[in-house]
């Protein structure tokens, strides 16, 4: 599942600003995990997809940082927190 081209659009507005560590990792061993599953619908920005193995995977490149997969999913799959200061996503509405 990935984000339909008028979200892309508007998405693409937006400026990521990476730094540090990636502030979502999917816990090692959790990638076939049916909660994980769950992100695969929920990420307004489809950053969730499956690979040839059934494993989900995650792309950070243009995460919203809304907690939308650490709600639908849990933090026993996810690891999830806010990216340190200066970093992430700043939202241009254009």
């Amino acid at each position: 599942m990935s984000a339909p081209e008028g979200m892309k659009a508007k998405l693409g507005r937006n400026v990521f600003k990476t730094g540090g560590e990636a502030h979502i990792r999917i816990k090692p061993g959790a990638e076939k995990d049916e909660r994980l599953r769950a992100a695969l619908y929920v990420c307004p920005a489809g950053l969730y997809s499956l690979n040839k193995q059934g494993e989900v995977e995650l792309d950070l490149d243009g995460c919203l940082e809304c907690g939308t997969c650490r709600i639908a999913c849990g933090t026993d799959v996810l690891e999830w927190y806010y990216p340190e200061g200066g970093a992430g996503v700043q939202f241009r509405f254009g």
